[in-house]
């Protein structure tokens, strides 16, 4: 199937909230990172989330280039050619963009967009995040309201976030502590600043002691409650039940039980990096170690071409991320869902 169009996507979300089920968000950087990703998605017969970060951008348009807009349009391009050999929806999203990054990679997309719209087409990904956890919550939420306007005109849907994520995430580092759990004023104060559907879609990233990367156990303290007391609060003050679309941050290393609880509570998006990169590399190293004397010329030898070949390793690579995919559409309980 192509790439999702909004009407595509703003279904799956539909379709996920009702459903209470949520679709893995995988952060891809290469063609071989979306090949896995929508490998994986195929195999579990779900819809979903490709995304890519602004390190990833830069990494798409070569180590050495490092353009943010040229990485995000090359990844966007190679995802909407090959997706159309899989049989299932996939929508193209920008993650964590902080305020320092939105005039020189997330606005200019939007502008993109906007023109692309304009012309009759569909916008080239479906989504942005604008990641306002750097900045004072007032601050946030007007900024927030700038770029929701600015996302109709481009006819994606934006993600926010409103609290704070601990850990580190290309480059941005923020400490593991209270202020990780966000509270029923901050999402009152969101919908009173973004509105509840009416100025526009979007998604929210609600914190709940949510961490960038993995930890060992009892170092991040996961509260999935706090979800569904915001949602109370807030649905009982507008008159609507769970009326946030939420995003679960940090969900590599989650257990099964912190899933399943945040997806009862709204989640209908999880973004999964840390499990997957792991995934990812795993089979490579196992492959390089048991053919060592193969992909290197140790003593004077020639190596295996069929070892070294980086289709040879590659698809290992590939299986291993899709396998991990597939893991987490069953624990989302996407699996079996596809449109």
């Amino acid at each position: 199937m192509p790439i999702a169009t909004p009407e595509v996507y703003g279904e799956m979300i539909d379709r996920a909230k009702a459903g209470k089920f949520a679709y893995p968000a995988v952060n891809i950087t290469s063609s071989q990172t979306i090949t896995a990703a929508l490998r994986g998605f195929a195999e579990a017969e779900s819809d979903g989330i490709i995304q890519v970060s602004v390190g990833g951008s830069e990494y798409g348009s070569g180590a050495t280039v490092k353009d943010r807009i040229a990485g995000s349009l090359a990844l966007a391009a190679y995802a909407t050619e090959v997706a159309k050999n899989y049989p299932v929806n996939i929508a193209i999203h920008t993650d964590h963009c902080v305020k320092e990054n939105l005039d020189s990679w997330v606005r200019p997309l939007l502008a993109i967009e906007a023109e692309q719209v304009k012309n009759g087409q569909n916008p080239t990904f479906q989504s942005h995040m604008y990641d306002g956890s750097t900045v004072p919550l007032d601050e946030n939420l007007v900024i927030s309201a700038e770029l929701l306007e600015l996302s109709q005109a481009a006819k994606t849907i934006l993600e926010i976030e409103v609290g704070v994520v601990g850990g580190e995430e290309d480059g941005h580092e923020a400490e593991i502590n209270e202020k990780l759990y966000t509270t029923p004023a901050d999402g009152l104060a969101t919908v009173k600043a973004l509105g509840a559907g009416e100025k526009g879609r979007y998604l929210t990233a609600l914190t709940f002691g949510n961490v960038h990367g993995v930890y060992k156990p009892g170092a991040v303290k996961l509260r999935p409650s706090i979800l569904a007391d915001i949602q109370k609060a807030v649905g009982d003050e507008i008159g609507k039940e769970n009326p946030f679309d939420l995003v679960f941050h940090g969900g590599s290393g989650s257990t099964e039980a912190e899933i399943a609880e945040a997806v009862d509570n709204g989640v209908i998006k999880m973004n999964i990096d840390t499990d997957t990169q792991y995934a990812f590399s795993r089979p490579v190293a196992d492959h390089f170690f048991k053919n060592y004397d193969g992909v290197l010329k140790v003593d004077g030898e020639v190596g295996n071409k069929k070892a070294y070949d980086p289709r040879a390793w590659g698809k290992l690579a590939e299986a291993g991320m899709a396998g991990r995919i597939v893991e987490a559409c069953r624990q989302l309980r996407s699996a079996g869902t596809k449109i």
